[in-house]
């Protein structure tokens, strides 16, 4: 059965070209097109597509609003078209808050002059989040307020305001899932590894905003993500947390209480004396960053002191690292398939037999407390 899609963007040409590039594909229908949010809201309600593009600039209602209450009332995948700069990552990342599932930069040059490029790429997109978490329920902001014990000191750095997330949808297994196993005995990690991609701005926040000031383990974070993408994602984490949170540079080493995250477009190392070593993107790779590179530096590094984490995200980046790490005796945890936008990296992990514990993404930050603090 065809995926079925709806095209919104105030641009005439825009909607015309998107629309030519998806019926190109045989197993993808374009069902409908709209012009603004509130046309689009309109269309979710009426055609009930698989997924639906959509752009943030429109007359009458904004983007970000129609997702909003898109989610609220049909929860739909969202494809966001975002420009490839600064203010286009801040507008993409509160779409992302506001529900959509995954982004593409809207380039018209490169839809004039590498028309099969782009068509692979849009029509990979839509089959990968129409199959993505996202018809589950509605959408709700949770509380973020951060994890503390009994012993926690007042944070050192303000508290930090509610994230502007939403709750992820949750399904009932068809059969009774495998018991997780506790997290392990605290251990003095020397770093923490997260490893995300599609759906992990949001997971992130998710579970970095619940974090409390003293979190004793240096943390590194790789989420597939454009260069002028992180750099405001890093921003809008530190003004979100109680632990600071920052584009990793050259020569940066890791702290407690510090989060780096690996810059987009680049490679991100760490070596045994906890200093960062970042790359120019090898052309050779798919994924820049990429979570195996980290994770085989960490393993290399720090032998059996480090504890990786796998969250939602297509594809199978971070297995092989995980490897490498587990081959050193590190701890690898991964998020759980009903709490992921895409069960695709942490399936990997699952299912190579790598993952010492499975958690849903709410209780991630739970146990990272247990295990480090």
């Amino acid at each position: 059965m065809a995926v079925k899609v709806l095209v919104v963007d105030d641009s005439g040409f825009f909607r015309r070209r998107v629309s030519e590039i998806l019926s190109s594909d045989p197993t993808i229908q374009v069902v409908g097109t709209a012009t603004n949010g509130r046309e689009a809201i309109d269309q979710a309600l009426a055609l009930k597509p698989d997924v639906i593009t959509m752009d943030y600039e429109m007359p009458m209602m904004d983007g970000i609003t129609a997702v909003r209450h898109i989610m609220q009332r049909c929860p739909t995948p969202v494809l966001m078209f975002s420009s490839l700069t600064h203010e286009g990552a801040r507008v993409t990342l509160d779409a992302l808050d506001a529900g959509a599932v995954d982004y593409l930069p809207k380039n018209f040059e490169d839809i004039s002059r590498n028309p099969e490029k782009v068509k692979q790429m849009l029509c990979e997109k839509v089959h990968t989040i129409s199959r993505s978490n996202r018809r589950m329920g509605s959408y709700s902001p949770p509380a973020t307020a951060p994890v503390t014990t009994a012993a926690s000191p007042a944070p050192s750095r303000p508290a930090a305001a509610p994230a502007a997330t939403r709750s992820l949808p949750t399904r009932t297994p068809a059969a009774t899932p495998t018991p997780t196993p506790p997290p392990p005995k605290r251990k003095p990690y020397k770093p923490l590894a997260i490893g995300t991609s599609t759906g992990g701005p949001v997971a992130l926040q998710r579970v970095l905003t619940q974090l409390p000031a003293h979190f004793p383990t240096p943390i590194v974070l790789i989420q597939h993500m454009p260069a002028a993408f992180t750099k405001a994602f890093a921003e809008r984490l530190d003004k979100l947390c109680r632990i600071t949170v920052k584009e990793a540079e050259d020569g940066d080493v890791l702290r407690p209480g510090l989060a780096l995250l690996a810059p987009g477009g680049k490679q991100m190392m760490v070596d045994g004396r906890g200093a960062v070593k970042i790359l120019p993107g090898d052309e050779r790779l798919n994924y820049k960053p990429c979570v195996d590179i980290t994770f085989g530096s960490a393993a290399k590094s720090y032998g059996d002191k480090v504890l990786a984490v796998v969250l939602t995200g297509m594809g199978a980046d971070g297995r092989e690292g995980a490897r490498l790490l587990k081959q050193g005796g590190s701890q690898v945890w991964a998020q759980d398939e009903a709490s992921c936008v895409i069960y695709g990296m942490p399936m990997a992990i699952v299912k190579a037999n790598l993952a010492d514990a499975v958690y849903a993404l709410d209780d991630m930050a739970r146990h990272l407390v247990e295990a480090c603090v």
